[in-house]
């Protein structure tokens, strides 16, 4: 019988498994993964906020069903397998174990006293798979658990610096998983610094309006083609109107094998249909925005914070959309990401521009146009090399699974690391960096005036892009080799609950006002049943459903608590 291992990827947008086969060289079998993450909540810090509303041992119960889910959509014998690693950042990992998170929820030695917390070591270690509880499989299996680094920065962000190989160079480099939860990793002579912004869902393509994943699809890119009139205007990335520019908009939509392929070419302005593609596009990825947001910018098409449509939207194939809303929590994510790495250069005592080398990880960094990603300041504006790098954490586990050693040899990566960990959340300079980027995106404050903040707050300037620099993809996809059984996308990860509240009026304002068109109100009897889908609710922290119930009836943790599945 062969011996099979599953690497797991629990990441903040979605989980990804892959099962390989340990007695052919580590051979990669099938791949499954989630098109959201299956807790309420748009990042990490909505998940850790259920879970210490609803309790630790809910919020688990919600992660391990999903878990097992990718493990039984992976298409093998269960009983076959004789290990599992994961992978992820802490939260995700102490919801896996079970184990205390109150430590990553309060900065302070006093208030964790006062609260009767002791953190747990995350240190890398193997346990039997009955120690996961509700983990479903045999119970000899062993269960590989890397470890953090800090409170903030663990075994993604550990992995990401080990797979680029940036520990091992000698130059100033920046690497930058570009999720949800956006962690990043500077290094300067031989000193690490750390940090991690709740960037927030839209570089993945959520909190998008017609959003999606980086799935079979997903427009992952787009170009603009202006007209022959339009060149020079264009080529120059010059605003000297405010009439945007004639042209149509060329579109790259992901393939069942995740290779972006042609779309549709469409004019942005009414998305009438001027060239057929391979490829029908469903949704637009956090890439396809990013590609969207530096062509519009530079076609005139956008004017931030506006867009500058008839309609205000740019049109995409087969009636998609980017409204003004989308642009605004691109912008929100887009700009936490430039604080976050004029912090950590704060912190280490050097400018933006002495960075040489930039690494992107993650899906978005990988299917993103890693230029136009600088040309809207996600890079830094003179670095000489770009990496793209694919998912990392999800390679780590691999890894891992492949050699166990491997585990051990990164404890020993995490132990000697001289490394600075900045709670973005605790930094003065962040929080001047991201009100100015607040300030830029959603409304409009001209760059001459950011610049200016910028001076009077004793910060370097900003820098334009003068150079292109080298882009190497050390992958064409963020997962290279789907398996000989290939890729099976779980879309519907998220649990429903159903609930009857006494006093309800049935008159759908919770319904109307959900963001995310998570809940649904049916008539049975006299009485209004109401539906959540736990996956896209945005959780604990919105509550919009709770504050339009004009009979104050309605309990968000109950409906999510409930015993009634539906």
């Amino acid at each position: 019988m062969p011996k099979l291992g599953i690497a797991l990827d629990l990441g903040t947008s979605g989980f990804r498994g892959q099962a390989i086969d340990l007695d052919q060289n580590g051979k990669i079998l099938s791949t499954a993964v989630t098109t959201r993450h299956p807790l309420p909540g748009a990042n990490v810090i909505d998940h850790l906020h259920f879970a210490l509303e609803v309790g630790l041992n809910y919020a688990h119960d919600v992660v391990i069903r999903a878990a097992n889910q990718v493990i039984d959509d992976l298409r093998i014998e269960k009983d076959q397998v004789v290990r599992l690693a994961v992978c992820g950042n802490p939260i995700q990992l102490s919801l896996f174990e079970e184990i205390e998170i109150r430590d990553l929820a309060y900065a302070g030695k006093r208030k964790l006293e006062a609260l009767g917390v002791i953190p747990p070591k995350r240190d890398a270690h193997i346990v039997k798979a009955p120690k996961i509880r509700g983990l479903d499989l045999l119970p000899e299996v062993d269960v590989l658990i890397p470890p953090a680094v800090e409170h903030e920065i663990g075994a993604d962000a550990l992995a990401m610096m080990i797979q680029t190989g940036m520990l091992e160079k000698n130059e100033i480099a920046i690497v930058t998983d570009y999720g949800t939860n956006a962690e990043m990793a500077l290094i300067v002579k031989g000193t690490v610094y750390t940090g991690s912004t709740a960037a927030g869902p839209a570089l993945e393509g959520q909190q998008i309006e017609d959003g999606l994943l980086a799935l079979p699809g997903a427009i992952s890119d787009v170009e603009f083609e202006p007209d022959g009139d339009n060149q020079d205007i264009f080529s120059k990335a010059t605003a000297p109107n405010v009439k945007p520019l004639r042209g149509k908009l060329k579109t790259r939509v992901l393939s069942v094998d995740m290779a972006a392929l042609a779309g549709d070419t469409v004019d942005p302005a009414t998305g009438k249909q001027l060239a057929k593609g391979e490829l029908k596009a469903v949704g637009i990825t956090g890439t396809g925005v990013v590609g969207l947001i530096s062509q519009g910018l530079k076609a005139n098409l956008i004017h931030i914070p506006r867009i500058n449509t008839l309609d205000t939207e740019i049109h995409l194939p087969n009636g998609l959309k980017f409204t003004e809303k989308d642009l605004l929590e691109a912008g929100k994510a887009i700009g936490s990401v430039r604080a976050g790495h004029i912090t950590l250069c704060q912190e280490a005592g050097i400018l933006v521009e002495d960075i040489e080398t930039a690494y992107m990880s993650g899906a978005s960094g990988t299917y993103v146009d890693a230029l136009k990603a600088q040309d809207i300041g996600m890079i830094p504006a003179k670095v000489k090399r770009i990496y793209q790098v694919g998912n990392t954490s999800l390679a780590m586990a691999r890894d891992i699974i492949r050699d166990v050693n491997k585990l051990w040899e990164m404890k020993q990566i995490a132990d000697d690391l001289r490394q600075h960990h900045c709670m973005f959340a605790a930094s003065k300079t962040f929080e001047k960096v991201y009100i100015l980027e607040l300030s830029y995106w959603t409304e409009g404050m001209p760059l001459a005036q950011y610049q200016k903040f910028l001076k009077k707050f004793g910060f370097p300037a900003l820098q334009e892009v003068t150079t292109t620099p080298e882009v190497i993809k050390t992958v064409e996809r963020d997962i290279p080799d789907l398996g000989e059984m290939g890729l099976k996308i779980i879309s519907d990860i998220g649990e429903k609950r159903t609930i009857f509240f006494e006093g309800c009026l049935g008159d759908n304002a919770c319904v109307a006002v959900c963001p995310e068109n998570a809940l649904d109100m049916e008539e049975a009897g006299d009485d209004f049943q109401l539906t959540i889908d736990l996956a896209l609710c945005d959780g604990v922290a919105c509550r919009r459903c709770e504050r339009a119930c004009s009979e104050k009836v309605f309990n968000l943790v109950k409906i999510i608590t409930s015993k009634n599945k539906s």
